[in-house]
């Protein structure tokens, strides 16, 4: 799980690959296929066709698809590290016997074994440093009760932590549909400018702005419901993973320690 500063990069990198990717995309596959359908339909008197290509040829969708497969990076980014604040909650921080009492001398003891994990991140995952905090704390002022409350106190602040890592995730959720409807406005500007060619028998660019217009919002919204379906799938393995190392450091830590 790499740090802050590499998390950044990480996402930049993600977006200027999605980017570069999926203009390559469009410029080499979907515009000149939606070009060929439209010439096409042109050429036997027909209006533009609702192939996929058509239906994303527009600046609008390309953008859309950018800010989509960016998110996906972000959030997918975010399950792996999960995953592996998941895999910790297999592992023997509390080597104890089943009815060993912790006591501070102990609690001292487990405390050094954790702060000396040579592994940074996990050292900072959740589960240590939970454990990490009440250990210390109990060590120093001998109140279960009170060590309780930290461990608690620090799932909390490492929930809040990882629902803000979420926060630009949320705003492409919001911006793509916003994408969308800019795709619309256009659309429609497109088509009442040229409401006098329809008047005289040509509704071809009138039916073609309006493409643009309806195109560009039924790919923002199909995009942001899948998004928000991958978030809201992220956020509860999130939740989970919070209530079991509450559960760990209550089953394994809480419930043995003693003066």
């Amino acid at each position: 799980m790499p740090k802050s500063p590499m998390k950044v990069l990480l996402i930049v990198l993600a977006l200027a690959l999605s980017a570069l990717m999926i203009d390559s995309v469009f410029t080499l596959m979907i515009r000149p296929q939606a070009l060929l359908d439209m010439q096409l339909a042109t050429e036997a008197g027909q209006p533009a066709p609702r192939s996929w290509a058509v239906l994303l040829k527009d600046t609008e969708q390309e953008i859309c698809i950018i800010l989509f497969v960016w998110a996906v990076g972000i959030i997918g980014m975010k399950a792996w590290e999960n995953r592996f604040q998941s895999s910790l909650l297999d592992r023997n921080y509390i080597p104890r016997e089943e009815d060993e009492v912790i006591t501070p001398v102990r609690a001292a003891a487990y405390y050094q074994s954790l702060q000396t994990l040579q592994d940074v991140s996990e050292r900072e995952a959740v589960l240590p440093q939970m454990l990490i905090t009440s250990l210390n704390h109990f060590n120093g002022t001998k109140d279960i009760s009170s060590a309780a409350s930290v461990a608690h106190q620090v799932s909390e602040l490492k929930a809040d932590h990882m629902d803000a890592e979420l926060s630009m995730a949320r705003y492409i959720a919001w911006a793509i549909p916003s994408i969308g409807f800019i795709g619309t406005v256009r659309g429609i500007g497109e088509a009442m400018s040229k409401a006098g060619e329809a008047l005289e028998g040509n509704i071809t660019g009138v039916t073609e702005a309006l493409g643009v217009a309806f195109n560009s919002t039924l790919v923002a919204l199909f995009l942001s419901i899948i998004l928000m379906l991958c978030m809201h799938a992220l956020q509860m393995g999130q939740d989970r993973l919070i209530q079991r190392c509450n559960d760990y450091c209550n089953r394994y830590l809480l419930s043995h320690l003693g003066a």
